[in-house]
């Protein structure tokens, strides 16, 4: 046909570890416009044409068009009416903004009304507004100015005179930092890590803090000691021991010190200083790019944990620092495509309802840059992030799956060592707080603040974050909210696939907290082994724990016993877990799902299935489900059924801080001021054999040297090729003893278990028996 592309577009099928084609007939549209996605060609150039239209056919008159796409993800920069839309795509000629391929396959979704309206600001326009003036970062110059008389007016200021006390004076006196000697012999050791990783966040502290310290007092004395730190810092090496590649931690933090340097000492520097360090800035700011962009190519594989965080935490303020200062427009590029990813793909670790793959403790990280990221992009350029439904759904993560006073209750890597979670958890909430106006997020900040006393400068800590600086700039761009109790019940987090229950969160004397997780995520990154697990925490202390420390990735604990399905409350079929290692395909394909999770009448109801997990190391596996019911905030009872080819054993682990006292058939866990009991109370294949063993078997012990063990419980089933297993679990204050009578009626074709408690409230599971499948 004349004028038809010459060329047919390459439209390969997705993976489990690609970017996905989006949005499509499948698609929940959460936002207006919609966010669209699809695979890259091979062409690192090429550029792209995007048509969408009410009509399939895509006459001019109904279709909008935006050609010369750089990326392989878009945002129009205007919302769509309500209504029925078809979209495709085609590599298009730079020169022409005409397709140069065939259109792609014909995708639809639909706007309904009321959506929230995001739309991005096109390129274009996009820096309009913005300021070529320093500084950049936090405070641009007028800001700065108005800053400058209200603390002149009051030294307290948004907390202006303890941030100067306790963040700006001391680095008058400590000596300016040398560039690192490295690991011994370039072998990566965690002592060396983490020391080296504390002295270059210290690095950034001292120049951003410095450089603010003096500008806003008009101290020339400390401006003059922000600069030594400065330009000593861009004597080092970019491609040494502070490169990505030798130690990606440390080469962020170093540039991020550049950046801010860099921007508010502008003026205290001749223009050969500044040629010194926008050179070594710009070469650090390209490595860290082009790993992200050209080498991890998170637009294709998003799930790279450090690349995608180093987007928020270190390319942002970066770019933002260089923009119009170099002859090229490398800053400019890389800056779209970072405020791009966070607009469009951002977060590839979850969805609208806010939930986060890698787990609480990387939430609270990946959350505190990203914060960090959005608060410079609203301030400089005026884009907001937070308007986006993933925002203002994601603090309900942490308050439903990691309530302030617990510890070892929830999943995946966490730095804390069992400590309660970092104060930048509630410091991020009461972001979310000042953000959407939630009160229970302030709740949660407050309550965070209140049990963390003198960890300030615990590594957790201090390690990532200078507290005071971050009160400071949060009290001069955003509003306190009025904190108000947090409503408990169940949040079903579906693209990540958990589910937090919380009872009584503001009284201790009253709360449980039950987290169960089943994830599409399977054991990729920061996750692990652990679907169809739970954990527990109740009346002021963690019960059901996550067992182990997250001493170091890739320790022998960490891939050994944290990452492996046997740290967790779950199951072993034939001694065996689910794939925790490192191949991301196999750890991707190790997936669970929620199958349902509902709030009835007198219970919360919750089912996983997590076959898919066990079969990727025992494939004989045709059926690994778990039920639970969580009876009027009192009790659980947890009912596994697993199905296989062959005889298979079944071992039913729970993990808590210390021995259980064992009996026959039922456990006792007592803590310092709770406890719980367990009680098998149906078994299809017989009854099982408890044991229990202390330690982590597999660890290096100089790892964990000074850490407390845990306890580990086996239930041991006897092969069968057919499992239903019901188990009680009933949490209690020691003060007040608790007991749930429960009775078997299996005389008809299923097994009726009553539970009864003191009140006589009765509940029944009915479990399906062989004769009746």
């Amino acid at each position: 046909m004349p004028g038809a592309p010459a060329l047919t577009l390459d439209e390969p099928k997705t993976g489990r570890l690609t970017i996905q084609y989006a949005p499509d007939a499948a698609s929940e549209i959460v936002e207006n416009p919609p966010r669209f996605t699809w695979l890259p060609v091979i062409e690192d150039e090429a550029q792209y044409v995007l048509r969408i239209s009410t009509d399939p056919e895509f006459p001019a008159k109904d279709t909008q068009v935006f050609s010369g796409i750089p990326l392989n993800f878009f945002t129009p920069d205007t919302a769509l009416a309500p209504g029925d839309y078809h979209w495709s795509y085609a590599v298009c000629d730079p020169a022409t903004g005409k397709p140069a391929t065939s259109w792609s396959k014909t995708r639809s979704f639909s706007i309904t009304a009321d959506l929230p309206e995001t739309p991005l600001v096109s390129r274009a326009a996009r820096y309009s507004k913005a300021t070529l003036e320093h500084p950049r970062l936090w405070l641009t110059p007028d800001r700065l100015a108005d800053f400058r008389r209200a603390v002149e007016a009051d030294p307290d200021h948004c907390t202006w005179f303890n941030f100067y006390e306790k963040s700006v004076l001391p680095w008058m006196e400590r000596d300016i930092m040398k560039e690192p000697a490295g690991y011994p012999n370039h072998q990566r050791t965690a002592p060396v890590w983490r020391q080296t990783y504390i002295e270059l966040q210290e690095l950034w502290y001292a120049i951003r803090h410095l450089a603010i310290g003096g500008q806003v007092t008009g101290d020339q004395a400390m401006l003059d000691r922000a600069k030594e730190w400065l330009l000593e810092a861009a004597s080092w090496d970019p491609m040494g021991v502070t490169s990505r590649a030798y130690t990606d931690e440390w080469a962020y933090r170093v540039t991020n010190a550049l950046a801010w340097g860099y921007d508010w000492l502008h003026d205290q520097m001749t223009e050969d200083e500044r040629a010194r360090v926008r050179a070594s800035l710009m070469a650090r700011t390209r490595d860290i790019a082009e790993h992200a962009i050209v080498n991890a190519k998170i637009h294709l594989f998003p799930y790279d944990s450090h690349a995608v965080r180093s987007v928020s935490l270190t390319l942002v303020p970066a770019c933002i620092a260089l923009l119009g200062e170099t002859d090229d427009d490398e800053p400019r590029e890389w800056l779209d495509y970072c405020i791009e990813f966070l607009f469009t793909v951002y977060s590839p670790w979850g969805d609208s309802d806010g939930g986060w793959a890698e787990g609480t403790n990387y939430w609270m990280m990946g959350m505190a840059y990203l914060i960090d990221a959005a608060n410079r992009l609203k301030s400089y350029a005026g884009l907001d992030l937070y308007k986006r439904p993933f925002f203002q759904n994601t603090g309900d993560f942490p308050l439903f799956c990691k309530a302030p006073n617990t510890r070892r209750a929830t999943f995946g890597d966490d730095s804390t060592q069992g400590d309660l979670p970092c104060i930048k958890t509630g410091l991020n909430m009461r972001q979310f707080a000042g953000v959407t106006g939630n009160g229970a997020y302030q709740w949660y900040c407050d309550e965070n603040l209140a049990l963390n006393p003198g960890t300030e400068m615990a590594f957790y800590n201090w390690g990532w974050w200078d507290t005071n600086f971050d009160e400071l700039t949060f009290r001069t761009d955003f509003p306190f909210v009025e904190a108000t109790p947090p409503k408990g019940g169940l949040r079903h987090f579906k693209g990540i696939g958990w589910v937090g229950v919380q009872h009584a969160m503001d009284d201790p004397d009253q709360h449980i907290q039950f987290v169960f997780k089943s994830s599409p995520f399977g054991s990729i990154s920061h996750s692990h082994g652990d679907q169809n697990a739970f954990c527990m925490a109740a009346f002021g202390e963690d019960l059901a724990i996550q067992s182990g420390h997250y001493v170091a990735f890739n320790s022998t604990m960490h891939r050994n016993w944290r990452r492996q399905t046997r740290s967790k409350n779950a199951i072993l079929i034939n001694g065996k877990g689910q794939y925790a290692d490192k191949d991301k395909a196999k750890a991707m394909a190790a997936t669970g799902k929620i199958i349902t999770a509902q709030e009835r009448d007198d219970h919360i109801y919750i089912k996983g299935d997590a076959t898919p997990a066990y079969r990727s190391l025992s494939p004989e596996v045709t059926r690994a489900e778990r039920e639970v019911y969580f009876v009027r905030n009192s009790y659980f009872v947890i009912v596994d059924s697993v199905d296989a080819d062959t005889p298979v054993s079944v071992d039913w682990l729970l993990h808590a801080n210390a021995p259980y006292d064992l009996g026959k058939t039922s456990f006792r866990y007592s803590g310092e001021r709770a406890g719980f009991y367990g009680q098998v109370i149906w078994s299809e294949a017989g009854k099982p054999t408890l044991t229990q063993e202390t330690g982590f078997p597999d660890v290096d012990p100089s790892e964990i040297e000074g850490l407390p063990v845990s306890t580990c419980l086996h239930a041991r089933y006897p092969e069968a090729t057919r499992h239903r297993i019901a188990t009680l679990l009933v949490p209690y204050r020691l003060s007040e003893p608790k007991r749930i009578f429960h009775f078997l009626d299996d005389q008809g074709y299923d097994a009726d278990l009553y539970f009864t408690d003191t009140d006589e409230n009765t509940f029944r599971v009915v479990m399906k028996k062989l004769a009746n499948t």
